[in-house]
């Protein structure tokens, strides 16, 4: 089983069994596993999702069934996408906000 990150709030219970898939989040490598979304991978590695748009709280997701508007990511072409209900796929580049206009 994958050791806890400490600054993670998910830990994984059942060691997975697919494939170990790499993404980049903001600029870091990571990686998480085929059937996950991209939410788990994200708590998994980093805690945290976003910064909330009004102070400096971190996010975390809320609701985790596409409800709450709380875990939007972008990718770095500026699609935006919920974690939670985004499977996580090999190569993925994300961001915890809009990319710039000029970088799109």
């Amino acid at each position: 089983m994958d050791e806890p990150l400490p600054h993670a709030r998910f830990i994984r219970a059942v060691p997975r069994n697919g494939k170990r898939l790499q993404f980049v989040f903001e600029g870091e490598a990571m990686s998480g596993f085929e059937g996950e979304t991209v939410l788990t991978a994200l708590l998994c590695n980093t805690g945290h999702v976003r910064q909330f748009e009004f102070s400096a709280t971190l996010r975390a997701g809320f609701c985790i069934m596409a409800a709450c508007q709380d875990c939007w990511v972008w990718c770095e072409d500026g699609t935006r996408l919920r974690a939670c209900t985004t499977p996580l796929a090999d190569g993925m580049r994300l961001l915890s906000s809009p990319p710039p206009p000029e970088q799109v």
